[in-house]
């Protein structure tokens, strides 16, 4: 699976994040606003460009920004370490990562979003005799929810948990929150930036010693940030405090792109 963001997207992010003007940016990397505004679009950077100016202007890490235009990308993850986690993807427009986790024991279940098409969930449900108890939203933007009804029709007494302020008051987290599903443990942590109910949960306790699994949303992708364009800061601080300062080895399930680990987040965002 390829990254979520090439490096163009994230000067882009970036640059509007700040409300700086293409003109601005392509004159602090000496390239004309034609090539950066290709750069933007394809991720091919121009030959010429002052990376250290760009990313200094933008305030990204230049050798992180110049390491994903040259290709970087995580580390193969081999989910069958966590044997009762699943990634499931679904496409309408834009591929959009959803997660199940379960207890294999009792066979209680979480999901962690929806994605557009709950059908592969409820199928996997299915194959491993699973009773989905409790559905975790990461925040409420519409390809991350677009299937809650029909993940309530086939599950109706499953508990719904979010940061909406709108949602009835048995349903709102709050911050260091900790939910059973089964012998598996939910952590809620509030991180609101890319979203104002946003929230990451992680999940501890899997069998064999396997590390625990941060479910991010859209805070952080492998190799970047979803778009925070009224409240950068707020976004990385707490991308930092939150989900940085987990163990290295704590693995980063995020809405878009592929897997990554603590440490590889810590290691290659260049908003970070």
């Amino acid at each position: 699976m390829s990254l979520e963001d090439h490096a163009g997207d994230i000067v882009f992010k970036a640059r509007k994040a700040l409300g700086i003007s293409l003109g601005e940016v392509a004159t602090a990397g000496s390239v004309t606003e034609d090539a950066l505004e290709a750069f933007e679009e394809d991720g091919k950077a121009p030959a010429a460009m002052r990376w250290n100016a760009v990313a200094e202007r933008l305030g990204l890490d230049p050798a992180k920004l110049k390491a994903v235009a040259e290709g970087w990308e995580p580390a193969p993850v081999e989910l069958s370490r966590w044997r009762e986690l699943r990634m499931i993807t679904t496409e309408q427009g834009m591929a959009v990562n959803c997660f199940l986790a379960w207890d294999p024991e009792t066979r209680e279940a979480a999901l962690f979003d929806t994605g557009w098409d709950a059908r592969p969930v409820l199928q996997l449900a299915e194959d491993n005799d699973l009773v989905l108890t409790d559905l975790f939203v990461t925040h409420s933007h519409g390809d991350h929810i677009a299937d809650i009804r029909g993940v309530r029709q086939r599950f109706p007494d499953i508990r719904l948990h979010s940061g909406m302020e709108a949602a009835p008051a048995a349903q709102r987290v709050s911050q260091g929150e900790v939910f059973g599903v089964g012998r598996l443990e939910v952590t809620a942590r509030l991180t609101p930036g890319h979203a104002d109910d946003g929230v990451t949960y992680v999940v501890d306790g899997f069998p064999g010693g396997a590390p625990g699994a941060a479910v991010v949303g859209d805070v952080i992708f492998a190799g970047s940030m979803g778009g925070h364009h009224r409240s950068p800061e707020l976004a990385r601080s707490k991308a930092r405090e939150e989900i940085l300062s987990l163990p290295e080895t704590t693995l980063v399930c995020p809405g878009h792109g592929p897997l990554c680990t603590v440490r590889e987040a810590n290691d290659w965002i260049p908003f970070l």
